[in-house]
């Protein structure tokens, strides 16, 4: 009558450890998961942070030249471009990072986008005279494309953003060798228009949701604010 119970023993052993070993993987995938996504957040505040380092550089270099500077001339070469933007698409590329003295590449090893008003680019600037056209967009609680920064057709009196800079986060954009990321988000067609445009991006909350208005996202976008900017630029007398 032994033999019975023993080999209920023994299924019984043979249950509990399946069971824990059920529960190590689980909690192996639970670790992996957490990893993850605090090494996703320590990217996004470093590069939050490089962003806004990048904006002080802009400013210090208004001050110091009365004028903001145009795009790098390539994704592999950082200095600004030597000729004016002939148009608006002209005004957005990548940031001048070794015109400014920045690194190249955000925690994602990719470029920085730059958009800047073209007629930021010019000196002298003329506050009465310059628009500031570059548009911060948003999506409203409706899922709607609104104007985060001015109005829909920016002007003198109702201005928008100077200039944009903007992190492609873990998706699309360009590394720091001048390839072009893939794609591996879903349905997130906000940052598709971001790895796409020119003079406008969109910013909103992060998500992992592709059924969010405007799928995945995780881009980070930074302004420049025109009335900063000239306040900066008026403290040095760089400002017509």
């Amino acid at each position: 009558m032994a033999r019975p119970a023993r080999r209920r023993d023994q299924r019984g052993a043979a249950l509990i450890l399946l069971l824990l070993l059920l529960g190590l993987a689980g909690a192996g995938l639970l670790m992996a998961a957490y990893g993850q996504r605090s090494n996703q957040l320590q990217r996004r505040q470093q590069t939050l942070t490089q962003l806004a380092e990048a904006r002080e550089a802009l400013l210090g270099f208004a001050a110091q030249y009365g004028r903001l500077p145009r795009p790098a001339l390539s994704a592999l070469d950082g200095q600004e471009a030597a000729q004016a933007c002939s148009d608006g698409a002209a005004c957005s590329g990548y940031l001048p990072w070794v015109t400014l003295g920045l690194p190249a590449g955000d925690a994602w090893g990719k470029l920085l986008r730059y958009s800047v008003a073209p007629a930021m680019t010019t000196s002298p600037v003329t506050a009465v005279l310059a628009v500031a056209d570059r548009r911060l967009l948003g999506r409203d609680r409706r899922g709607a494309v609104v104007p985060q920064s001015g109005q829909e057709h920016c002007s003198v009196d109702t201005p928008c953003a100077a200039a944009l800079l903007l992190s492609s986060g873990r998706n699309l954009g360009t590394s720091v060798y001048g390839i072009a990321q893939g794609n591996d988000g879903l349905a997130n067609s906000d940052e598709q228009y971001n790895n796409n445009q020119g003079a406008d991006f969109l910013s909103r909350a992060a998500t992992d949701d592709p059924r969010a208005a405007g799928g995945e996202f995780d881009d980070l976008v930074l302004a420049v604010d025109v009335r900063r900017l000239y306040q900066r630029m008026n403290a040095a007398g760089m400002l017509k």
